[in-house]
């Protein structure tokens, strides 16, 4: 990963910066949205979006008429946010609190998707990324709907990702104080399948959801 652009090294914690593939892409692929930032008439706007990555690139997509994407249009510089916070870390003192987590930080300047099958490409992969087997399950995509949505691509060129794992750091003088300490882990899991109220008794939940479920249980 390059390391041309400012701010893409850590510099708070170095010791917990990451730069390969190999650690940057799960991070990614794992994460089930992203929130995406550029500056418009000076002012920092921050929008959470559906994203995927497909090889070296990571794609995000949305409507036409959305304000996002008339700024990624015109070749708007964005950093893209991706995290999942794992655990609570509570330590004896307030100080030492802290989060066990894994992020990942994009810079770039993205570039609009215009060829439809490569459009068609992008939808499927963010379709089996949400729930594996969708996309041949549902209506696909017809010619006016993905006229009416647009996707922008963001090279992983420059990208870092942030780790922090382990217990509690407590100072020292610290140590014996009757606190308790100690991880609250945290993780995301599916609730009860709702049916749409229109949804005909005879269709069942497919087992391709089924299966989703049980990999987050």
């Amino acid at each position: 990963m390059s390391s041309e652009l400012p701010g893409i090294r850590v510099r708070r914690h170095p010791e917990r910066g990451h730069y390969d593939k190999d650690t940057l892409y799960p991070i990614i692929d794992e994460a089930w949205h992203c929130h995406v930032g550029v500056v418009r008439d000076g002012m920092p706007i921050i929008i959470p979006t559906l994203h995927v990555r497909v090889d070296d690139t990571l794609y995000v997509h949305g409507a036409v008429a959305a304000g996002l994407f008339k700024d990624l249009a015109h070749n708007a510089p964005v950093s893209v946010a991706i995290t999942h916070l794992d655990g609570l870390v509570l330590a004896r003192s307030l100080y030492n609190h802290s989060a066990n987590y894994r992020s990942v930080v994009v810079f770039g300047v993205p570039s609009e998707v215009t060829d439809p099958d490569l459009k068609l490409t992008v939808l499927k992969a963010l379709s089996d990324r949400v729930a594996p087997g969708r996309w041949e399950d549902a209506r696909q995509p017809n010619a006016i709907e993905l006229k009416q949505t647009r996707i922008f691509a963001v090279p992983l060129t420059h990208a870092s990702a942030k780790i922090r794992t382990g217990p509690v750091a407590d100072d020292p003088e610290d140590l014996d104080r009757p606190t308790w300490a100690g991880v609250l882990p945290l993780r995301t899991v599916f609730g009860e399948p709702e049916a749409d109220a229109g949804d005909r008794p005879s269709v069942p939940l497919p087992d391709y959801l089924e299966r989703m479920m049980q990999s987050h249980a």
